[in-house]
């Protein structure tokens, strides 16, 4: 080995040290964290989604003749779309 290189497995975890996943949905204070965190996955989600629209705004504002030509192909797929 030169000098300042690390052993290949120096990054690897043993399997003893990962937090058992089964034990800590059992704590607790677990159904807050899970409330928390399905909001703030809601509050994520609602900013892609703001963020990909306005995107999209962009899109069409700066290319206007793909913008029409997409119109038009789903004008025409809602023309011959049967129920």
């Amino acid at each position: 080995m030169a000098d300042g290189e690390q052993p290949r497995n120096a990054g690897s975890r043993n399997v003893s040290d990962a937090p058992d996943a089964r034990g800590a949905q059992d704590a607790p204070g677990d159904v807050t964290d899970a409330q928390e965190s399905d909001a703030a996955r809601r509050r994520r989600r609602a900013q892609f989604l703001r963020e990909l629209h306005e995107a999209k705004q962009l899109r069409d504002r700066v290319q206007p003749r793909r913008a029409r030509a997409a119109r038009m192909r789903q004008q025409m797929r809602m023309r011959t779309f049967r129920w």
